[in-house]
């Protein structure tokens, strides 16, 4: 059976604010707009209030924020009467923890590692650096220090239908029900005095002996584990029943409850407090704990989202029962795996997935690619969700031939001339010391057992591993490699230039103790003679561990620091982008798309998610910069000293400093909304906050510098302020409509591109029109679905959408206009040959152009590209006077898709072809 491909991907962020409902509503839009596939978020239970639904806490329900069964299924159907279907980002890396609703994590609090899910999630139970957390799990979710938060009263002790609880302001925390006799107990003789020969002292006393035969949390046997499961529930209802028939026993027990919530200013009162929480499976702790003493993996460093352990049979079982159910009923045709860099081993889990419904099914994976790193060619995938193709494309409108000079001006300018290679490697240095300490102790917890077992190894100091290990993860080329058995050689190869590098970086340290870890890393025997098997599978289990947490550290290490600070051009800090790259050239973008046809011909082809550093069209504008370094340096200077009163002085630095000044003007020239968006300075100040705090030069999440957010938000306020910066303003607004016009041109190419080139379009919600926006949450803000219906229902000339451009509905027309050639030619789309063109004449450099050739029948596609210096006007197609596009025996006579016009000439004169719109899509006729 051939698998399923979609056509054209919607993507649709779901929340309490945009339901199914809503999404049904606007089937007929998307069919109008060409799309096949609603790609919707995840749609499944999530934490109250949810704005993305990666934060899922039960998988086997819709989340009824979003609609009922009902709702989802008149979607669904509306879908399936106009042939359209959805693909469905799915999350089995981790679930949402913090709060009450996740049960399966409430009876892992509740019962320890003897609770039946306490495999579900990733928990070291057994190989925590500190004997205390043996059996226990930490719950960093305290806002001040333990002692602190337990003597201030914040955490107290209730009662409630026949259970304890412990309440810490919104979250409650469950008490073991073996630990219901330190309250039961407590001042039992005055009980028993109260009650003399009242029959509820009897119950009351067989309760408390039901409750000292429950197991110990080290309990592992299943049948055991289930039948106290039953009486920890009997004991419940039987203690429910007596509180609420017998009034004596009732108050008594609030009584006690009372002596456990402790007497404020009287700390030896807490005492029974915090002797029952030591008897819990787990440890409250302070929030900044969590980086060094963590024992659960996390998603990245978020506390609130724990790890599941995806490679159990039962944990897939219990996580895909309601996702397969849809495929096998056809309502969804594919899925997104998000993060399969956090599965322990992602071939396997995608295998599983495959045979679950039977092959075939198409799967893409939000898989994030290094430069020169190619997709792991036998994972059953049809690729990636478009990262690697989204930087390829926005790389083909950078000037390459300015880099040297661009460099240049920028190091000047801040001072620094660090490359980002070097940035990222420190910053992950710093990642691995702060926010991920945690992971990094129990990976040296884990290599240092390793090394202790065999000679060879056993005089490795633990710190000594530690800094080894360390190096090396901040070394890794990628973002992980993918051994579980046989070494490929991909990963051989990322794990060797790792040891190198840390190698190298590191002369002064034994390179006996590299040696080691490459050989580990690379499942090698330590010494001479086969490898032993309990070794062997200890070995794997750490190359396992250790390859989920490089993806971390280069995530938050490069994507989510460096990113935000080398702001050489901005456009290029992209998910998965490398910025010490700048630009592509036409024969590279041709050679890649070649390539991507032969692998992976139907991957997505995005240039936009919820994941981005800033929407589409704005980097589209900022790239313009990179045809202009002199003049941009010009500008900057210029516009520096008048706004240089704006600056704040903080003790021996200003606010912002002058690397954050240059990224505030790139960020500005990008997302300028022009006149009437009153929003613009309160999203720019709350951008700005953002990008400073992940950049941790002068503030941070963990350590925020108020003064100096305080101090960069007001000068972004008063630089936007008419009465404080008219001079500025008025030739910052000059430069801009300037850049503008160019800024637009290369978005309509890089439209062109997506939908012609081999993959498959997809359209983050809302970006039909211009798309100015920034990181989340500002490109998740709702969209005018209204102002899109009416604009494809009343599509005016070509002449007018140019004259009209800023209001973004030429961008709309070429994106209906493209995908209907898509769908009307989707054999050749699906099947056909890529085929470079090369113009001839005078502007041949700076026009890209490719035909799509299946079975007789091409289409092209013209998009042109570095326009500053080359005309005034980039819609005006003045400038290709000279310039032509053969086209050998593609075709004899052409249609453009865009304007309707009909061309026959060999070679195609493009100052004709390009003559209304500056991009075209030639059907041959």
């Amino acid at each position: 059976m051939t698998p399923f491909v979609p056509r054209a991907t919607y993507r649709l962020q779901f929340h309490h604010g945009f339901t199914f409902r809503a999404a049904a509503a606007l089937v007929p839009y998307l069919h109008d707009l060409g799309i096949s596939d609603a790609y919707a978020s995840p749609f499944l239970k999530a934490r109250p209030g949810s704005t993305h639904g990666y934060d899922i806490t039960d998988h086997r329900q819709l989340n009824p924020e979003i609609g009922s069964e009902d709702d989802f299924n008149a979607w669904a159907g509306a879908l399936a009467e106009r042939g359209m279907g959805i693909l469905l980002d799915i999350v089995p890396n981790h679930m949402a923890v913090v709060g009450n609703e996740n049960v399966w994590w409430n009876d892992i609090l509740e019962n320890g590692p003897a609770s039946p899910y306490s495999a579900y999630f990733d928990i070291a139970w057994t190989a925590a650096t500190r004997t205390e957390l043996l059996g226990r799990i930490l719950i960093p979710v305290l806002g001040e220090p333990y002692a602190k938060v337990l003597e201030a009263q914040q955490l107290t002790l209730t009662f409630d239908a026949g259970a304890f609880h412990i309440r810490y302001f919104d979250h409650r925390f469950p008490v073991a029900p073996r630990s219901y006799g330190l309250i039961l107990n407590h001042r039992l003789a005055e009980l028993e005095t109260r009650l003399l020969n009242d029959p509820a002292l009897d119950e009351y006393q067989s309760i408390l002996t039901a409750v000292k035969h429950l197991p110990l949390r080290s309990e592992t046997d299943p049948a055991l584990i289930a039948e106290r499961q039953r009486e920890k529930e009997v004991i419940k209802r039987r203690l429910a029943t007596l509180t609420q028939d017998h009034a004596g026993v009732r108050d008594f027990l609030a009584e006690n409850v009372t002596r456990f919530n402790g007497v404020a200013g009287d700390a030896g009162s807490f005492n029974l407090m915090e002797g029952l929480l030591d008897d819990q499976a787990y440890r409250l702790a302070f929030w900044r704990v969590a980086a060094e003493e963590i024992n659960y993996r996390r998603f990245f460093d978020v506390n609130e989202l724990a790890a599941l352990s995806m490679e159990r049979p039962d944990v897939f079982a219990a996580t895909h029962e309601l996702i397969l159910r849809l495929l096998r009923d056809g309502i969804v045709r594919g899925v997104r795996i998000d993060h399969p860099d956090g599965l322990f081993d992602p071939r396997e889990y995608l295998k599983r997935l495959q045979e679950a419904v039977g092959g075939n099914l198409y799967v893409l994976v939000e898989k994030i690619l290094a430069a020169d790193e190619v997709l792991p060619p036998d994972w059953p995938t049809a690729g990636t969700s478009g990262y690697e193709f989204l930087n390829l494309v926005n790389e083909l409108f950078v000037a390459g031939a300015n880099r040297a000079a661009f460099s240049r001006i920028y190091a000047a300018w801040i001072g620094d001339e660090t490359t980002f290679a070097e940035l990222t490697y420190q910053k992950k240095i710093l990642i691995l010391q702060i926010a991920l300490a945690g992971e990094m102790q129990m990976l040296t917890h884990q290599l240092d057992r390793l090394s202790q077992r065999h000679r060879s190894s056993r005089d490795f100091t633990r710190n000594g591993l530690r800094v080894a290990l360390r190096e090396i993860i901040a070394c890794f080329p990628v973002y992980r490699s993918y051994i579980a058995g046989e070494v490929a050689e991909a990963d051989r190869r990322h794990v060797l230039r790792a040891v190198r590098r840390a190698t190298l970086r590191n002369p002064a340290m034994s390179t006996s103790i590299f040696h080691f870890l490459r050989d580990t890393l690379l499942l090698r025997s330590p010494g001479v003679g086969p490898i032993e098997a309990d070794y062997a599978e200890e070995q794997r289990r750490f190359v396992g561990k250790f390859q989920q947490v490089t993806a971390p550290v280069m995530a938050k290490g490069a994507e989510d620091t460096a990113s935000y600070i080398f702001n050489r051009l901005i456009s290029l800090n992209e998910v998965g982008a490398d910025p010490d790259r700048f630009g592509v050239t036409p024969p590279e973008f041709h050679e890649a798309m070649k390539m991507r046809l032969k692998t992976f011909p139907s991957a997505l082809s995005a240039t936009a998610t919820h994941d981005t550093k800033r929407g589409e069209d704005t980097r589209a504008r900022i790239n313009v910069l990179s045809e202009m370094p002199d003049e941009w340096q010009t500008r900057v200077s210029r516009w520096s000293e008048l706004n240089s009163l704006h600056r704040t002085q903080l003790e021996d630095q200003y606010a912002p400093d002058k690397n954050e000044e240059w990224f505030i003007y790139q960020t500005l020239v990008g997302a300028w909304p022009g006149a009437g968006d009153e929003t613009f300075v309160a999203r720019m100040q709350a951008y700005l906050v953002k990008a400073l705090h992940e950049a941790k030069v002068h503030t941070s999440w963990i350590n925020p510098n108020q003064p100096y957010d305080d101090a960069a938000a007001q000068f972004l306020a008063k630089i936007l302020d008419p009465a404080q910066s008219r001079e500025f303003l008025e030739d910052f607004q000059a430069f801009h409509e300037r850049v503008r016009d160019f800024g637009m041109v290369n978005s309509l190419a890089q439209t062109v591109l997506k939908i012609a080139a081999p993959g498959v379009p997809d359209f983050y919600q809302g970006t039909e029109l211009w798309d100015l926006s920034l990181v989340d949450p500002d490109n998740r803000r709702p969209v005018d679905y209204e102002l899109r219906q009416r604009s494809l229902e009343s599509m005016p000339s070509v002449a007018e959408l140019v004259e009209s451009r800023a209001d973004g509905r030429i961008k709309l027309f070429v994106t209906q206009r493209g995908l209907a050639v898509r769908r009307e030619h989707a054999e050749l789309f699906a099947q056909g040959d890529y085929v470079p063109l090369e113009a001839t004449g005078p502007m041949r450099d700076h026009v890209l152009s490719f035909a799509r050739v299946h079975e007789g029948r091409a289409v092209v596609a013209v998009v042109p590209r570095l326009l500053v210096g080359v005309t005034e006007s980039p819609f005006s197609a003045q400038y290709l006077q000279g310039t032509s596009l053969p086209l050998g025996t593609l075709g004899g006579r052409w249609r453009d898709a865009f304007t309707n016009e009909t061309c026959g000439a060999e070679p195609l004169g493009l100052e004709r072809v390009l003559a209304k719109l500056p991009v075209s899509i030639l059907i041959a006729e």
